[in-house]
């Protein structure tokens, strides 16, 4: 495996991982806990092994082509903020995986929980391996699935439920203005590869599209880092078990918008529109989030509205758009995982422990769990920015960066304000610690506290350690910091990271900012008490608000334009296209006509006054249902001929199999349905829908007419070049279904065959409930023929089921030189069976089939994508056909292609999805009460005779 590829496998490898944890549990909690654990060590090995290379300032790609026309490849590249990220997603995941092990109680589903976590894992990496925008954007709502997911865990709880709909709805609302700005990035460049597009920055810049690019992306970062004003949900989210709070709200999904703004640096940064969007809300969010965390109660939404502060304080950092900056957020995103993610944890054990997250309900706890306050205390000072641990020097170097930031000509705003941010921090911070740790022990605990069990508590005790290690030795972490800033910034960076930098005023900053701190801590009641009276908005009741507003609206709309009638619809649809069409016509400027009419002879004319009558008596009698579906039958068959006459033999084949095989389900359906169609429309109504189906006939007559009589160019000259020597075949139109155009067939059976599903799903949901009652009151009646199965239909099926079957064979074979192909012998061999199925009953019939339709239509669409898969192998684009000649002495030489391999998908899927309907529909007229017969003919006469026999031989009673 190249370096390269290893970076597609690092990042499928925690999808695959998901596999396992629903498994394992079977074979106990250990178990499923080691085994999700595997996946995300390998991939964290196989990352580590690459790390020397991005250290030494390589970027590592891979590249595995799809679609490449269309700019679809699944892109890969490793650099040193993908190191960064990586990194931490994978380290953490490990920690958290152990830490849930012991948290989670045995009433919890932990495979379930697990696989919730590969899942997100996963997708996080996909994030920040991916070299595709549009690959990105894919693992971007991947994670506001999985999350939302693992949010909603606890299904019990209305308020998981909620935080989890809210999550989804905001970081989903986001992803899709991300979208549109992605797309426009790519549209300016021409690309969608990420690394073109960081290339690209002045280009990007300069364009008139790059402030709609800027927001879109924008709002996609902000929902998914909850930046103000989108910060309430997170908060809400805290609703779920405390391992996803810390693996999510703390270390990477909230990080995720902070990555890509990151990522986004080269392309977008630098501008005032950058700096005024960027660094504004970032302050703005720590700040406000600084202060609403000191005042609340519950341990962790205190916590949440700190992580809420802290991305602010990226944000901001990434909005400056320095250098310096840049430093300091990367350096302070290894500190914020290391302390928050231990406080996240931390918070879980109290919780685990005691039975409250109630701060007000806490205290003492350092004389009855020291090993947790220990933990505790320690990250709750690093995120205060005490010395000397590594929340100290990354807050210092924030500081340092607002002082030589102006925000609109004043020098003082910014600082200030991160100074005021830097106070509530402390404050919360030291709350955290005197008010949950210190004090004297209580007697009214919820339960009786106690350190946990070594497993609890080692993963946030393994932070905690690196938290003191940095903060004392932080040249440990200077060359990832230089690699990933360096990466940020599209240019080499070198970081200087040490404790002490003197007496300077980034440090008398943070000395009042403790001494500020502290006395908030003091005026805490007083200021709660004022907290809690001061009117101001509740984000939780907005946001229910607008929800309910939006599905207020949503129903209003759809009650007034989606009322079922589907008249209503295609008249709007109709007239609409019209209208439109006869505008850009009429403006467009059409160039007149370069050909003339061909001669039309007499048997085109009968024709087509036939197909024209057919139509008219359906429209006329299309309350009687029988007839209406054989003059659809006439209209069929017209149109086959028509292909005939102008001479396509594969459209005319296909056309009439595909008439016969419809024309014949119709029928036994009909047999369901009442005889004719009440009249729904009133006069006035059917004259509207008359006119208006009259315009759009006359409408796409007029556009096929500007078609015929105007040169234009086709492609159909490339197809005729290249159909034996792209593909080797010489029937032009089965090498576009196989090869040229193989993607569409393939998403066409696959279509057929949900079809086929559906229609079974929607045969079986009449089996129960009303719909069963009414089917059985319609039973079948006694007086039918008891010759339900005529000798000769079935002899003669008998013997055509062979020749039938022979000939769908003949064709299939011949389909990729000749007229012919896998769809038109499915359904050749569909009639056969469908004939049978008629002469001899379903139950008889059904009785000797051995397949499960099922089971046909999964192997043909699993043999056609294996045929697709197979050309990737190769080296080729999905589906490409590959053909050659072989020579089997005495056998003469032939040709072999691929091709045939696909075209038997096909065939299996066509076959199984018309037999699956067919069954459907069986199952139908058994469960409604037909009679089923066991023989090949359900008439004897010999029973008949003994039947009369023992009539003639009872005595006459009274009124006989």
């Amino acid at each position: 495996m190249t370096d390269g590829s290893i970076l597609a496998f690092i990042a499928i490898l925690p999808f695959l991982g998901a596999l396992v944890p629903g498994v394992m549990i079977r074979a106990g909690r250990n178990a499923c806990a080691t085994f999700t654990a595997v996946p995300t060590l390998l991939a964290l090995l196989l990352l580590l092994i690459q790390a020397p290379a991005v250290m030494r300032g390589e970027v590592l790609t891979t590249t595995i082509e799809w679609l490449p026309q269309l700019g679809l490849s699944a892109s890969f590249f490793l650099d040193g903020l993908g190191l960064l990220f990586a990194g931490m997603i994978l380290g953490v995941g490990l920690l958290i995986t152990l830490y849930a092990r012991f948290y989670l109680s045995s009433d919890d589903p932990m495979g379930q929980f697990y696989t919730y976590l590969l899942l997100f894992q996963g997708a996080m990496l996909g994030i920040v391996l991916s070299d595709n925008i549009l690959l990105l954007l894919i693992f971007w709502e991947l994670t506001s699935l999985s999350s939302f997911l693992l949010i909603g865990y606890w299904k019990h709880l209305p308020e998981g439920r909620q935080g989890a709909r809210m999550a989804l709805t905001v970081t989903g609302a986001g992803g899709l203005a991300m979208i549109g700005g992605m797309l426009i990035l790519g549209n300016i460049v021409g690309s969608y590869n990420l690394t073109d597009i960081l290339a690209q920055g002045d280009v990007i810049k300069a364009s008139e599209w790059y402030l709609p690019a800027l927001i879109l992306i924008l709002l996609g970062a902000f929902t998914k880092s909850a930046q103000f004003p989108f910060h309430f949900w997170l908060p809400h989210a805290m609703a779920a078990p405390t391992p996803v709070s810390a693996y999510l709200h703390s270390a990477t999904m909230v990080k995720a918008g902070v990555f890509l703004m990151a990522r986004m640096w080269p392309a977008l940064a630098g501008t005032d529109a950058w700096f005024y969007i960027v660094a504004t809300t970032g302050l703005i969010t720590m700040v406000l989030g600084a202060v609403i965390a000191l005042f609340k109660d519950d341990l962790k939404a205190l916590l949440a509205f700190s992580t809420v502060s802290h991305l602010g304080l990226l944000t901001m950092l990434l909005g400056f758009g320095t250098k310096a900056a840049a430093i300091a957020a990367m350096f302070h995103i290894i500190n914020h995982l290391t302390f928050k993610a231990a406080l996240f944890m931390t918070a879980g054990i109290i919780d685990h422990e005691t039975h409250t997250r109630d701060i007000k309900r806490l205290g003492g706890l350092a004389k009855l769990m020291p090993i947790t306050a220990t933990i505790g205390a320690i990250t709750a000072l690093s995120m205060a920015g005490l010395i000397p641990l590594n929340g100290f020097i990354s807050k210092e170097m924030m500081l340092e960066e607002t002082l030589h930031t102006t925000w609109y000509h004043n020098p003082w705003i910014v600082p200030v304000l991160a100074t005021l941010g830097a106070c509530f921090s402390v404050a919360y911070s030291f709350r955290f610690v005197f008010h949950v740790f210190g004090g004297k022990v209580r007697d009214d605990y919820p339960a009786t506290p106690h350190d946990p069990p070594f497993g609890l508590y080692a993963s946030p005790a393994l932070l905690t350690i690196l938290v003191v290690v940095i903060g004392l030795m932080p040249h440990l972490a200077e060359p990832l910091v230089k690699v990933a800033a360096s990466a940020v910034t599209g240019a080499e960076t070198k970081p200087y990271l040490k404790i002490w930098h003197g007496f300077n005023t980034a440090l008398y900053m943070s000395a009042l900012a403790f001494v500020v701190g502290i006395f908030l801590l003091y005026l805490h009641g007083g200021l709660a008490r004022i907290w809690d009276r001061m009117p101001r908005p509740e984000a939780k009741a907005i946001f229910d608000a607008i929800m309910q507003a939006s599905v207020s609206s949503a129903r209003w709309l759809i009650a007034g334009t989606h009322n079922g009638v589907m008249s209503r619809y295609l008249a709007v649809f109709v007239s609409f296209t019209v209208v439109i069409g006869y505008h850009a016509y009429a403006t467009g400027g059409a160039a007149p006509a370069t050909r003339e009419m061909l001669p039309v002879p007499p048997i085109v004319w009968i024709g087509w006054f036939g197909v024209l009558a057919a139509t008219w008596l359906v429209v006329s009698q299309h309350h009687r249902r029988f007839r209406s579906l054989i003059y659809l039958s006439i209209i069929g068959l017209m149109i086959s001929g028509g292909f005939v006459y102008l001479s396509a033999p594969d459209l005319a084949l296909t056309q009439i199999s595909v008439e016969t095989v419809t024309i014949l389900l119709l029928l036994l359906a009909l047999y369901f349905l009442p005889k004719e169609t009440p009249v729904e429309s009133s006069a006035g109504k059917r004259w509207r829908d008359g006119a208006i189906a009259v315009a759009g006939g006359v409408a796409v007559a007029a556009l096929a007419m500007a078609f015929l009589t105007r040169d234009v160019d086709t492609i159909s000259a490339y197809h005729l070049a290249n159909s034996y020597k792209g593909g080797g075949g010489t029937n032009v139109v089965n090498v576009i279904l196989v090869d040229f155009r193989g993607y569409d067939t393939y998403g066409e059976i696959i279509v057929l065959g949900i079809a086929g599903l559906t229609i079974y799903a929607l045969m079986d949901a009449l089996l129960r409930g009303p719909a069963a009652k009414r089917l059985r009151d319609r039973a079948f009646s006694p007086d039918r023929s008891r010759d339900r199965h005529p000798l000769m239909m079935v002899v003669v099926t008998r013997a055509m089921l062979p020749i039938a079957m022979l000939v769908g064979v003949y064709i299939f074979l011949r389909g990729h030189n000749q007229p012919g192909g896998g769809f038109v012998a499915g359904l050749v061999i569909s009639i056969a069976f469908l004939m049978q199925y008629m002469a001899s009953g379903f139950a008889w019939t059904q009785m000797r089939q051995r397949m499960e339709y099922h089971t046909m239509i999964g192997w043909g669409v699993l043999i056609a994508g294996l045929t697709g898969v197979g050309a990737w192998l190769a080296g080729k684009p999905f589906l490409t056909s590959a053909y050659g000649y072989l020579h089997f002495p005495p056998i003469e030489e032939f040709e072999w292609a691929t091709a045939i391999v696909f075209d038997l998908g096909v065939f299996l899927a066509v076959l199984g999805a018309v037999m699956l309907m067919l069954y459907s529909l069986s199952r139908i007229a058994r469960f409604a009460g037909e009679t089923v017969n066991v023989e090949p003919m359900d008439y004897d006469p010999s029973a008949e005779a003994e039947e009369n026999d023992d009539a003639a031989g009872q005595p006459q009673t009274e009124g006989q």
